[in-house]
């Protein structure tokens, strides 16, 4: 939960950042490219290891990450020095996410039995747009053990179509 909480604070700083410089969709290029660093284990060992000497670590980033913004790069320096590099996928996901709520979206992660299909993408988020009044990008996913239906989660709200949680209340009715 204190990542969490990390990665909110750095991506709300990055995010101010971008928009007092009107470098939103960079910044987002520049963190996916940070965040690729921190996806390789081998690599985040290498720099949260203490045998190297932290100059030595950021001429390395700066080789690795010559092309994006220096404040980019800053940043990348300063999640090395404090051991926080594979935090860096989660800074990069939380700043999404400020990016598409200033520009009125939401994202939906969305979990069915099966695949959906692209209509069917196309229908659910025009509905759960009509719901939550904004545009809505959905992030499919499948779970077999839901028999039917869809579950929805746009930001903080839940929204269950699925059989099996139909299934339940069922039974809990019956029962009771």
């Amino acid at each position: 939960m204190a990542r969490r909480g990390y990665a909110k604070r750095y991506s709300q700083a990055v995010f101010e950042i971008a928009l007092e410089r009107k470098e939103l969709d960079r910044w987002l290029a520049d963190l996916r490219k940070v965040a690729s660093l921190g996806e390789d284990a081998t690599l985040v060992a290498w720099f949260e290891s203490p045998k190297f000497h932290f100059d030595v670590k950021a001429k390395l980033l700066s080789e690795q990450l010559s092309d994006i913004n220096p404040l980019a790069l800053n940043l990348a320096c300063l999640l090395v020095a404090r051991g926080r590099l594979s935090m860096a996928g989660d800074i990069a996901d939380e700043y999404q996410q400020l990016l598409d709520s200033y520009r009125g979206i939401e994202q939906a992660e969305v979990t069915t039995a099966v695949p959906l299909d692209d209509e069917d993408k196309v229908r659910l988020a025009e509905r759960l747009s009509a719901v939550v009044d904004k545009k809505v990008v959905l992030k499919p996913k499948v779970d077999s053990s839901l028999l039917g239906g869809i579950v929805a989660r746009i930001g903080d709200k839940l929204l269950d179509g699925s059989t099996s949680s139909r299934l339940t209340a069922l039974k809990r009715e019956l029962e009771g």
